[in-house]
This record gives C-alpha cells, sequence and structure tokens, in this order.
C-alpha cells in the first residue's frame, strides 16, 4: 500500500462523524486536523499521496515537496488553491473529486431562489427584532411565485444541470450560459450569450469554475446589465463576483438581492457590509457540509486512490 497524509481532515470531518473505512482499506493513512504551511513539508515526507481540502499549495511550496510524493488529491471539485504547473514540473499527479456535491449545492441553490421570492430571511429577521407587522398588517415584503419567471444559469456542468431539473419543475423558463453551447430538449430551456442572460433573467445563479477567465465574471459592468427587479446567486467560488462591485450594486439598490453561499475572501471580515444589508443572503460555504456529501467525498478519495494505485488513475486535472 502507498503511504498517504490527510493534511486538514477536520475541513472535511469536523464533527468527527465519518466512517474512514473506504480510506484505510486502500492506503496507508495518516490524519491531521489542520497543517500549517511550514508542517506540509515536514509531514510530507515519506509520503506518496497528499490529500488536501482547499488548502493553498503555491509553486514554491510543491517545489519543495518531497521525491516521494506522487499524487495530490484534492478533497473537492475546485483545484483552483494548487499551482497545477509547479505540479507538472514535480511530475505529481492532481486529481479532484467532482460531482460529491453536486445535489447538496444545486439544493442549496433553490433554497436561496425561494428564499429570495418569498422575502424569508428578511421575515425571520422582522421578528427577531420584535416587529410583527407582518401578522398584524398587510404583508410588507414583497413575495411572489417562480413560476414562468425565468432563471439566468452560468455554468452548464453537474450542480447546473441538477438546479436547471428542478427550476423546470417549478414551472420557470431557463437561460443557460456555458463555455460549449449545448442543445436543449426542452423549449424553455434556451443557450444564451452572458449579457443576454444577465438582461433578460429574475434569477442568476453561478456553476461554473473560478479560473483566471472567471475570475469577477460578473462586475460592475455586468451587475448594470440586471433588471433591477433581479436576484443572483453564488453557490460556486466568490471571486467570480466582483464583491466591491456587488456591495455598491445592493446598496445602490441597482438589483434586488443577492444570496452568497461563498464569500471573498472566506470567511468575511466582520465588518464586511455583506452582514449587514437586509437584502442579502449570506451562508458560510455550506453547500458541500451535508454529512452525505462529506461521506461520499471519503469513499470517492478512496477510489481515487485505489484507482491511482492500480495505474488507472481517474478524475486528473494536471
Amino acid at each position: 500500500m502507498k503511504n498517504t497524509v490527510f493534511l486538514n481532515c477536520a475541513k472535511v470531518d469536523f464533527d468527527n462523524q465519518l466512517d474512514h473505512s473506504s480510506l484505510k482499506s486502500v492506503t496507508n493513512i495518516t490524519t491531521y486536523k489542520e497543517s500549517s504551511q511550514e508542517e506540509v513539508l515536514e509531514r510530507s515526507n515519506g509520503q506518496n499521496i497528499i490529500i488536501t481540502k482547499e488548502l493553498p499549495l503555491d509553486r514554491e511550496l510543491i517545489k519543495k515537496l518531497p521525491p516521494s510524493v506522487e499524487l495530490i488529491c484534492e478533497a473537492g471539485t475546485g483545484y483552483n488553491n494548487i499551482d497545477l504547473a509547479a505540479a507538472r514540473e514535480k511530475n505529481i499527479s492532481v486529481c479532484n473529486i467532482p460531482a460529491y456535491s453536486s445535489e447538496a449545492v444545486a439544493q442549496l441553490a433553490i433554497t436561496f431562489l425561494l428564499s429570495l421570492s418569498s422575502s424569508l430571511a428578511k421575515q425571520q429577521v422582522m421578528l427577531s427584532q420584535g416587529n410583527y407587522d407582518n401578522f398584524n398588517k398587510h404583508l410588507m415584503v414583497k413575495h411572489f411565485e417562480v413560476n414562468k419567471k425565468t432563471l439566468g444559469v452560468i455554468g452548464a456542468g453537474n450542480i447546473a444541470r441538477q438546479v436547471i431539473a428542478a427550476a423546470r419543475a417549478l414551472g420557470m423558463n431557463v437561460l443557460v450560459n456555458s463555455r460549449s453551447q449545448k442543445t436543449w430538449n426542452d423549449p424553455q430551456i434556451q443557450s444564451a450569450s452572458l449579457e443576454e442572460l444577465l438582461k433578460e433573467s429574475d434569477f442568476v445563479t453561478i456553476h461554473c469554475p473560478l479560473t483566471p477567465e472567471t475570475k469577477h465574471l460578473i462586475n460592475k459592468e455586468k451587475l448594470e446589465l440586471m433588471k433591477n427587479t433581479a436576484f443572483i446567486i453564488n453557490t460556486a467560488r466568490g471571486a467570480i463576483i466582483n464583491e466591491g462591485d456587488l456591495i455598491e450594486a445592493l446598496k445602490k439598490k441597482r438589483i434586488a438581492g443577492a444570496a452568497l453561499d461563498v464569500q471573498d475572501p472566506e470567511p468575511p471580515k466582520p465588518d464586511n457590509p455583506l452582514f449587514f444589508m437586509d437584502n442579502v443572503i449570506l451562508t458560510p460555504h455550506i453547500g458541500w457540509k451535508c454529512f452525505e456529501s462529506r461521506q461520499r467525498l471519503i469513499d470517492l478519495l478512496a477510489e481515487n486512490i485505489r484507482c491511482f494505485t492500480e495505474g488507472k488513475p481517474i478524475n486528473v486535472v494536471s
């Protein structure tokens, strides 16, 4: 068996509820709750495989990894934290875990959509403040159906497709923007340019990876294309949106609101204006953190390692 070190296991198994038997069956594994940059090198000695979860591995660190390291396995879908070019130069393979949390993230995006349409978060804040006007007077908040509204979906991967299916079940029209124009069998789903999508959508939800091309994809210029009644949802990566531009648009009511499971940086600073806006829903990057998703992640890590050990690597991104 190859030797494996999980450098920041607590990022995944933060409640000590996960079953690690699948990993133990395919590799000699050592786990650490967390590791500093200095500890990464020390703990990689004698290891063939490194598992990380969103742990930054830049060029300088990868160059210093011991020659025993053959594989870096990112315990998640996004791998923007790893310098792939540096890994290739060291002949280190990099793999990820696609689709392990597709259901959970898609469900969160739809939860955001329905919450925004019913002003659910705002109503709960009113109650916490002792404001019962929604009970004692007429309804004081916006509340509308989502059927026949238009959902703009940026990306067309596993999560996006599940969001699209749920939106169609709710009777929504869907516009999709992706790198490769797809053909849809449903006439209520149409491919669109990003500009068209932003102009026409009542809700915009982001499901593309963070790359140099998508960083700050949504900026002041793009936000100004949106309807002032429209909402934006981000369960992908915080830096896909220029956060400063978004805050300005929200303050000026240029758009109606936002629901963000991801921010830039994470966690946000305590004085971040997003914390104090009544037209914003914030969650602490919980989309992937369901128990079922995290257990699936552990088991898929084991499958990645098993296939790599057998000389048939899967999910290679390097």
